[in-house]
This record gives C-alpha cells, structure tokens and sequence, in this order.
C-alpha cells in the first residue's frame, strides 16, 4: 500500500519562545488544560519506550493518572515486560500525541517506583472491577485462553465478596522523574516549531529551538 500522498497541512498554530513557561512543568500543565477543553479521547494516554539490558527497545501505551513538579506517575503490574526493563533500565521516555492540536510532548528521564504508600492511595480509588483487574492478570505472561482469565476472575470475585479489595504486592507505580523535554507544534510545510527543556545541574531548565 503506498501513503506517500497521505498527508496533511498543519496550520492549527505556532510556538514562540516568549509564550513558553520557564518551568516545563508549568508549560506542560497549560498544555494538557488546553488538550482537556479540545475533547480529546484519552488526552492522558502516552506511549511508554523502554530498553532492557540487551539494548532491546519496548514501546507500550500507558494512562497518566497524575504529575506534579516531581514527576508523571503511571500503575502496572510489576512482573510486566515494562517493568522487567525498568528494573535492567530505568531511563524511558513518554511522548504524548495530541494529534487533533498538531502537539506532542516527549519526555525523557528516569523511572522509579513510588511507595506502597501512594500506590495503595491510587488503588483506593479505582472501581472495584478495576482492583480485581490488577489481580486477575500475570500481565506479559503466556495464557493459553481467554477463558482461564474468566475463571480466575470469578475466583477472586468470591473471595473479596465481602470487605474490602486488598492492594496487590505485586502491582503500583511508577514515577517518571523527567530531565528532558521536547515540546512540539505542527506547522506549515514541515517546518514545525519544537523547544526543549533541559535540567541543569543546579535544578535550573534551559530551553533552547530545535530545528524541524
């Protein structure tokens, strides 16, 4: 199939330095407000790259459910393939791809698990089905059906009928603890604008173009 004349124009917008924030994180936040109002579908939802040891690259789709200054914060199971690279290599890279803006916001760093502590207050809140969720499945594991998963899934169903859906030992989050990021706006003929971010040593940002 050929898609070479599949293409479009982006003209929904510029970036210029003088409308950055000087913390990303601040300009990050502006931005996903902004992605929020626009209605589109799963504005938190972010592709996760990982390496393991063997220099083997991953890449998943993940759910922000919250960041602040010290970081994005995404749950998983952690026997997970992407937990199995984090653990062989913690540097990863998140990029969100609002599309319908012509945005996307890549961010580089390190990831770390939070404590049992923040990852039980998230579970707290999740739906009941979605706690027997982080139960049910060994996630990256071979299964020969779908079935299996069904029959666990009532199993578990009876045995926290009553009471409260204990946090799983085997299952929190992670923090994305950024040290690069590259905002970027679509724009007329492919010359798009892109700014990044850089931590400095002495917890300053630099921002700098980059070429298209």
């Amino acid at each position: 199939m050929d898609l070479s004349n599949f293409r479009e124009e982006y003209l929904k917008g510029q970036l210029h330095r003088k409308d950055l924030a000087e913390n990303p994180f601040e300009q990050f936040q502006t931005w996903f407000e902004q992605a929020l109002k626009a209605d589109i579908p799963e504005p938190n939802a972010f592709s996760l790259a990982t390496v393991n040891a063997h220099g083997r690259p991953s890449l998943r789709t993940v759910l922000l459910k919250y960041f602040d200054q010290t970081g994005f914060v995404f749950f998983t199971n952690y026997g997970s393939h992407k937990a199995h690279d984090i653990e062989e290599n913690p540097q990863v890279c998140m990029m969100l791809p609002w599309v319908m803006l012509e945005r996307q916001v890549i961010i580089y760093g390190k990831a770390v698990k939070v404590s049992r502590a923040e990852s039980l207050k998230y579970f707290l809140t999740r739906p009941k089905e979605s706690q027997l969720g982080a139960w049910v499945s060994q996630q990256s594991s071979v299964i020969s059906g779908r079935k299996l998963l069904e029959m666990k899934l009532m199993e578990l169903k009876n045995k926290f009928s009553k009471g409260e859906i204990p946090l799983p030992s085997f299952w929190g989050g992670y923090r994305i603890i950024p040290d690069t990021f590259e905002f970027w706006q679509g724009g007329p003929g492919r010359v798009h604008d892109r700014f990044m971010y850089k931590l400095q040593e002495n917890g300053s940002w630099t921002i700098e173009r980059l070429q298209p």
